[in-house]
């Protein structure tokens, strides 16, 4: 029996699979991938020198705690794949936004042991950060297992199950939002006669800076901003104008609507499963 398996192995499934291995969290002999990609099976079998499935089912079958790492479009398909294969002592690990706990033993018709997760896409370059919840049959012991395979590739912070729509609007679709402050910050570097590939560094690493500011001082966002802005200088006047443009506003409204829309992924699965009217 293989400790993890992993059905799927995408940009994200990839990023777990490599953190788990150099964080020293599975050895490569423990652990079975499968992925419909002949050609991608292939190069995670020569790069990691992981065991290679030949189906979904040889995963469940063989690995204790099992990554559900496919697109949210094809969960139904796989599940179904390998319910049957699933024994009482498997973890489900399920990183697709829109099923809840309770709709993913639904789909397996069984109370299996379920791990929901939401990690966001810096786990690529492990520097991710997870949201994750528990079925009531998991142990104590479990969940720390699985908590520490989440650390091997960011952090992890277990939440209840009915914040994983703020979960998923804080951290996971909010990296697009950063995207955007970034391109945004280059391209006004770049109409201040900065060169675009210089423009793009400056701005990244000012954001980098940042973000390990409120992370490593523990200091308040609103302090942090206040020691950069001088009396009559010149980080105020920008202050002034994004608060004209309304960007605290802007900012918070893309994220009550990503929740929106995450709630709404939701209901539509509890309604198909659960036969909720």
């Amino acid at each position: 029996m293989k400790k993890i398996g992993f059905i799927g192995c995408g940009n994200m499934g990839e990023a777990m699979l490599s953190g788990a291995l150099n964080y020293g969290f599975v050895k490569k002999e423990d652990v079975i991938v499968y992925t419909k990609s002949i050609e991608n099976l292939e190069r995670l079998n020569k790069k990691y020198n992981v065991v290679m499935a030949k189906d979904s089912k040889d995963v469940a079958e063989n690995a204790r705690i099992n990554v559900l790492a496919v697109k949210p479009d094809i969960y139904s398909e796989v599940i179904e794949e390998i319910k049957d294969k699933i024994s009482k002592d498997s973890i489900v690990i399920a990183i697709a936004p829109n099923f809840s706990i309770n709709v993913i033993k639904s789909m397996f018709d069984k109370d299996v042991k379920v791990a929901r997760a939401m990690p966001n896409t810096p786990a690529m370059i492990g520097c991710g950060i997870t949201g994750i919840c528990f079925s009531d049959n998991m142990t104590i012991e479990e969940r720390k297992e699985i908590l520490k395979f989440f650390t091997s590739f960011g952090e992890v912070i277990e939440v209840k199950e009915d914040l994983m729509k703020a979960v998923g609007s804080v951290s996971g679709s909010s990296p697009a939002f950063i995207y955007m402050l970034i391109e945004a910050m280059s391209d006004g570097a770049v109409l201040l006669g900065i060169p675009r590939k210089d423009a793009y560094r400056f701005a990244a690493k000012a954001v980098e800076g940042a973000a390990k500011m409120v992370l490593e001082t523990g200091k308040h966002p609103g302090e942090l901003k206040d020691a950069v802005c001088s009396p009559g200088g010149t980080s105020i006047e920008g202050i002034i104008k994004l608060e004209e443009k309304g960007f605290r506003s802007g900012i918070i409204e893309a994220m009550l609507k990503s929740a929106e829309k995450f709630y709404s992924m939701e209901e539509k699965e509890e309604k198909k499963y659960m036969k909720i009217e």
